[in-house]
């Protein structure tokens, strides 16, 4: 029914039928999975939801009428950060070898004002706290991590001028 329906719509179909062939060529591709389930489904206006992520973790999201979860556009935010986040922290500690002890990376994002209101404009501020922190070995972490390794912040650019910055706090060796 479903390849029928696609079948139907002409070009259309021809473009989900080139898309499926991309999966069929990745076959041994694990791919990222989620699932979300209403939560209290018999509650006509219930809209908090339950969170399964692929490697089996769960949480609530929810809306801010709710407010039992964070919202969905606000976990993109945290993706942002956490994604740039692992990979700076990865590259300060085991290629530049420098001495971290604190990390911090925080996220302003400003939406369009239309839906879909997508992320037009995005500061990302990271902190790093440590003994001899060089900045020059995070301002290269950083771009590293924009330009090559963090794949939220690949999507997001699409979308949204994105503004990085950094501060180095360094603690007095003992």
């Amino acid at each position: 029914m479903f390849n029928a329906t696609l079948e139907k719509t002409g070009d259309t179909g021809k473009i989900w039928q080139e898309f499926w062939k991309l999966g069929e060529a990745r076959t041994n591709a694990p791919g990222i999975r989620a699932r979300v389930m209403l939560m209290k489904p018999e509650a006509p206006n219930s809209r908090q939801f339950l969170v399964e992520t692929g490697s089996g973790h769960n949480f609530v999201a929810d809306d801010t009428a709710g407010g039992t979860g964070p919202k969905p556009i606000e976990l993109v935010a945290a993706a942002l950060a956490g994604c740039t986040a692992f990979d700076v922290i990865t590259i300060l500690r085991s290629k530049k070898r420098q001495l971290v002890t604190g990390y911090e990376v925080q996220v302003e994002a400003e939406q369009a004002e239309r839906p879909p209101q997508v992320f037009v404009a995005i500061r990302i501020h990271h902190i790093v706290r440590g003994y001899d922190i060089d900045a020059a070995a995070i301002s290269e972490a950083i771009r590293i991590s924009e330009e090559k390794y963090c794949s939220v912040e690949a999507m997001i650019k699409h979308s949204a001028v994105v503004r990085t910055t950094f501060e180095v706090i360094n603690e007095a060796n003992a």
